[in-house]
């Protein structure tokens, strides 16, 4: 398989893979600027990862100590993981935008134990049983991913350009994957030709052929109340019309004719959020209405940690047809149970 890929016009990019994740691996692209190369994420922080990123480096003709900047499209650690450890060897400097940035300064001071109990909390109060909370109880000494990333120095201001030498890479603020999810427009002609404005990395935000994962923003000290898949929905047509030529996604593959993914994208929700108010003619509980929901496999199948991912997933849509006044809490109930409006 081959692991960099020429986009042409100074943009490669780099398989770096995801270990035990379906996903595969991470593309992590490097764009050539005046004062050298700039990566737009990293990669999972894991040994065969940094080798694929040193080695794919290597195949572009350059390395790890001559990275100037890292530009981060959000936290997650498929992303950000191995930021740091490219400022250790380059001394790069590494951009986020500030809401992302702010969830790395939480992460590093939360002890894990206080994520578990957040976790597990969390899960009781979406009518979790028992067996599935359990292991989050007694699980203290595991170390979770993402807990210590490497704190930005840079911060990403949506709208602005960045800081690249030679390139006009425009910020693009993108929540809903993330709440400081960013993608980041080059601003240049196409270098095939392609008709449209220049090319757009879209982080985890557009993807070809899969719909990223829309969950409740997940921090034990922040309690606001957030609306990710509204977030993600206004973000999606703000990059529509965009209409860039070409975009060069974080997983799968690059594309064209992002308008058209874009409606694909805002279809399949609607479509969704009218399937669960139809779910919700009975009042069913956050988990219960998970249990329900179509996903890749059926609910038996699916494992542990997607189960709970699917929790949040559910718990996102609901939170979007109560705020469109579609759907409503039911008083008293505990845990708390939703039903469909009218």
């Amino acid at each position: 398989m081959t692991t960099t890929f020429d986009h042409g016009g100074g943009v490669r990019s780099l398989r770096v893979p995801i270990p035990d994740n379906p996903l595969g691996f991470t593309l992590v692209y490097v764009v050539d600027t005046d004062r050298g190369p700039v990566l737009i994420d990293t990669g999972w922080d894991d040994p065969a990862s940094m080798d694929a990123l040193v080695d794919g480096l290597a195949v572009c003709g350059t390395a790890v100590s001559e990275v100037r900047g890292v530009v981060i499209t959000h936290h997650h650690p498929d992303h950000h993981g191995l930021s740091g450890k490219v400022r250790e060897v380059s001394g790069a400097w590494v951009a986020m935008h500030a809401a992302d940035a702010s969830i790395v300064r939480r992460a590093r001071g939360t002890r894990t134990e206080r994520w578990y109990t957040y976790m597990a909390d969390k899960l009781a109060a979406a009518g979790a049983p028992e067996e599935h909370i359990a292991p989050l109880r007694t699980a203290r000494r595991r170390t979770l991913p993402g807990l210590s990333p490497a704190l930005p120095d840079r911060e990403i201001v949506p709208g602005e350009l960045l800081e690249l030498p030679g390139r006009r890479l425009r910020a693009i603020w993108t929540p809903g994957h993330t709440p400081g999810h960013v993608c980041l427009h080059l601003e240049e002609e196409h270098p095939a030709g392609l008709t449209g404005h220049g090319r757009l990395f879209s982080g985890d935000h557009l993807l070809p052929e899969i719909t990223p994962h829309i969950g409740l923003y997940e921090d034990p000290d922040d309690t606001t109340v957030t609306d990710p898949l509204g977030d993600y929905l206004d973000s999606l047509e703000r990059v529509g019309r965009l209409a860039p030529a070409e975009i060069l996604p974080a997983h799968q593959h690059p594309f064209t004719d992002a308008p058209s993914r874009v409606r694909e994208l805002l279809t399949h929700h609607e479509s969704r959020l009218t399937d669960l108010l139809t779910l919700l003619a009975t009042p069913l509980t956050p988990w219960q209405l998970a249990e329900r929901m179509e996903w890749n496999r059926p609910w038996d199948q699916i494992p542990y940690g997607s189960r709970t991912i699917a929790v949040s997933e559910a718990e996102a849509h609901l939170r979007r047809l109560v705020k469109q006044g579609r759907a409503e809490a039911v008083t008293g109930s505990d845990p708390t149970t939703y039903v469909a409006c009218g």
